[in-house]
């Protein structure tokens, strides 16, 4: 899977695009939550760019599985993802609309739910070290 610069664009894109796929598939409930907060716009990104990012996301999840398509998203493949947004104040962002386009289709499937776990883990603030 390829990388993206942190912080970018780009980078934020793809978490939600896994959020969108945690469930092994995307609604077009989730897609218009997507329109609805005007997440591209947000994210400095046309709402072609944000698909195309996630067209690519999803062919590229098909790639690492042997074209076999799973619900979820590797954990190995998650961590990196993760890893490319470092901004507390995007991460935060991200995990606000990862929440809302995952609670769009009024279900919380158990893959979401593993993502915003794996949000909190990764993206849990730095505390600073006594000295």
């Amino acid at each position: 899977m390829q990388s993206y610069p942190t912080n970018s664009p780009q980078a934020a894109a793809r978490v939600l695009a896994m959020a969108l796929v945690a469930d092994g598939h995307y609604s077009m409930t989730e897609l218009k939550a997507v329109d609805r907060l005007d997440i591209p716009r947000e994210l400095g990104l046309s709402p072609d760019e944000f698909k195309s990012i996630l067209d690519t996301f999803c062919q590229d999840l098909l790639a690492t599985a042997d074209g076999q398509w799973c619900a979820g998203v590797p954990a190995d493949v998650r961590q990196q993802l993760l890893a490319e947004v470092q901004d507390p104040e995007l991460r935060a962002r991200l995990r606000q609309h990862c929440e809302a386009i995952m609670q769009a289709d009024g279900h919380m499937a158990e893959g979401e739910t593993e993502l915003l776990d794996a949000l909190a883990g990764a993206w849990r603030p730095v505390q600073a070290q006594p000295t």
